[in-house]
């Protein structure tokens, strides 16, 4: 027996719901207003009205809810379906060459130079499908809360050094500076490597996406219990109707597609997870041809609370480890 696609069941169980409930709870509805209007004479009658009005209220609350679990389910597997599909496209690329190459070894046609060409090939297609399953584990570890996040005192100092000192390493073949403004004494309860992460995808992406005179501004202050990361550039920008989707596993701006810009769509995913995890938001604001400013709003923590104490490694909403 063959059952239709999940999204498919959901709607009609919306369907379903609308007029098993919906569609008696106005019959009824009627009725109560009928009661009350002609209940002047008799308690009952008011009575009988307001208990029919009350319960409608109640089977109304629970359609609206019941619509909007529904709803976010269906939304749940048209995202489970978007990111199987843009899993296996990514996938099936470095597959593809490594068919190809294994072929050619099979044909056992090539000269001893060419023969270690391929193998050459075959090992780095090897390294990148290995380094894409391994970001992929790691970024469903971090959404999951099954990412065991250190709890310590961070100076943003570190988490902006670190984050420039790998930037520097992976941009050996076009140096950029970067320009730094941080407020003095900034300090948050978190997880150091992972928010050092975060920055340096968010200069990586700047570097990326810019023209050959790059401008990168990172900048930190205090908003209060808050403080403020931003990575500005002046880059190709991205179109409004992107800002969300960019967030996304394996999507990517209209901008970067046309351009052809390398890239697999799970820099900002990361940066959105890491965020999450420490209970900050991540706000964009770009316009195309003016550049993109990324905005990492964390909150500090208990700082007076790790002071005295070791670093601790939990899980998100879990305990220490």
């Amino acid at each position: 027996m063959r059952f239709p696609p999940a999204n498919v069941q959901l709607r009609r169980a919306q369907l379903i719901l609308m007029l098993v409930v919906l569609v008696p709870t106005i019959l009824l509805v009627m009725v109560g207003i009928v009661a009350l209007a002609v209940g002047s004479s008799s308690a009952f009658n008011v009575l009988i009205g307001i208990l029919v009005l009350t319960f409608c209220t109640t089977a109304i609350t629970g359609y609206i809810l019941g619509t909007i679990f529904l709803g976010k389910g269906a939304s749940l597997v048209r995202i489970q379906n978007d990111f199987l599909s843009s899993v296996g496209h990514e996938l099936r690329t470095p597959l593809t060459s490594l068919r190809l190459l294994i072929d050619s070894l099979r044909d056992g046609r090539l000269t001893p130079e060419e023969t270690q060409h391929v193998l050459r090939l075959l090992g780095g297609e090897t390294e990148r499908l290995d380094r894409l399953v391994g970001r992929l584990l790691e970024l469903s570890r971090i959404e999951s809360g099954a990412h065991a996040f250190e709890r310590a005192r961070v100076e943003i100092d570190d988490v902006v050094k670190d984050a420039i000192a790998a930037f520097d390493a992976a941009t050996l073949t076009d140096p950029t500076r970067i320009t730094t403004v941080i407020e003095p004494g900034l300090a948050l309860v978190g997880d150091r490597a992972t928010l050092g992460r975060a920055v340096l995808n968010l200069l990586t992406n700047a570097w990326k996406y810019s023209g050959d005179d790059k401008q990168i501004r990172l900048e930190a202050r205090g908003l209060g219990p808050k403080l403020e990361l931003a990575v500005t550039d002046n880059g190709h920008g991205i179109e409004r109707k992107d800002h969300r989707v960019i967030f996304d596993e394996f999507t990517r701006g209209k901008d970067a597609i046309d351009r052809h810009t390398e890239g697999t769509g799970l820099g900002l995913a990361f940066v959105r997870a890491i965020v999450r995890a420490h209970r900050g938001k991540v706000i964009v604001e770009s316009t195309p041809g003016q550049g993109s400013t990324f905005r990492l709003r964390l909150p500090r923590g208990r700082l007076d609370a790790v002071e005295a104490s070791p670093a601790r490694r939990v899980a998100r909403g879990g305990a220490p480890t």
